[in-house]
């Protein structure tokens, strides 16, 4: 199908607390568009402040799909993300308007764009013994072992990486084939809408270092610590969990075990809230066919519609 004949979608990308909800209100009031969360921590219900989820008046302006999915003790995947994308998207373009995917996670968009490969499915007591063994070895140790089976998964991998180390092993284990072998008997699945890819950031990286500092501070002075305190009372909940490892969480939970001071807490989680932004702007720089708008632009929304315009997604609407 030529992409002229496909259904048209947005995908609004760009580093965390770099402007992309605020340029979807806008968007959502210039077209007939339903918003798609991209955010693998909104799907969590009761992380509000420490993953500027859309407060009740900005939902009721443009309600947004796939947030408050799951309790924080569960997890959510890619591939899960994807099916419940797809339906989303279709049901959108079905009432007559255009999906707009905003968010900054990048691997949800590629399991979108691209498909996801066929994963066993996750086995608690493989789960369990490995994480087991990574707390007794640690995860450098552990990362030496799946670099024995699966160089190319553990080349992609920091030996700190927990969450993914355990899950290439988990697959190993389950399948006897390595993560890497799955991924090349994937059957590549294109997505079948007529996609403009969008990014906003600012352009200089000092500009979106103050952005997320001022952001933080903002959460804290919302109650962002007595939000973490709140699931860290639960007592199901731990640092090993997708939830509590989001950034800004993790390091607020150790505040409130002793392991830092407050002031502390707030240095480390600006310092890995940047670093998650540089990841993010890692990944933007290799997409392919994606247009970049400034978020300092005075004329940002004049120039954002410019470019649906000329990739014929405005024509498609009322807007």
């Amino acid at each position: 199908m030529c992409q002229s004949a496909m259904p048209p979608a947005i995908f609004l990308m760009g580093p965390t607390a770099s402007g992309k909800t605020a340029l979807a209100l806008e968007l959502v009031k210039h077209h007939q568009c339903d918003i798609i969360s991209v955010d693998s921590a909104l799907v969590y219900r009761g992380m509000d402040i420490g993953t500027a989820k859309p407060d009740a008046d900005m939902q009721r302006i443009a309600p947004h799909r796939l947030i408050d999915l799951i309790d924080p003790s569960e997890s959510y995947s890619a591939a899960q993300f994807r099916v419940d994308a797809l339906k989303a998207m279709h049901e959108i373009t079905a009432a007559g308007k255009i999906p707009l995917l905003v968010g900054g996670t990048m691997m949800y968009f590629k399991f979108l764009r691209d498909g996801a490969a066929e994963l066993p499915q996750a086995d608690e007591s493989v789960r369990d013994r490995l994480l087991q063994q990574g707390l007794a070895l640690g995860w450098p140790a552990m990362h030496a072992r799946l670099a024995e089976i699966d160089s190319v998964s553990a080349a992609r991998l920091k030996p700190m990486d927990s969450q993914r180390i355990q899950r290439a092993l988990e697959v190993y284990e389950i399948s006897g084939k390595t993560l890497t072998e799955h991924w090349q008997a994937q059957a590549y699945e294109p997505l079948p809408y007529h996609v403009v890819n969008i990014a906003i950031s600012p352009s200089e990286r000092a500009q979106l270092h103050a952005r997320i500092a001022e952001r933080f501070q903002q959460m804290l002075a919302l109650g962002f610590v007595d939000e973490v305190r709140a699931l860290y009372q639960r007592g199901d909940l731990n640092t090993h969990m997708p939830s509590i490892r989001s950034v800004g969480y993790r390091q607020v939970w150790d505040y409130l075990e002793g392991v830092y001071d407050y002031d502390e807490m707030v240095e480390r989680g600006i310092i890995a809230t940047r670093q998650l932004a540089k990841r993010q702007i890692t990944w933007l720089r290799s997409w392919p066919d994606l247009r970049w708008l400034e978020t300092n632009d005075p004329n940002l929304l004049e120039n954002a519609l410019k470019i649906l315009q000329g990739n014929a997604i405005l024509s498609a609407t009322n807007g």
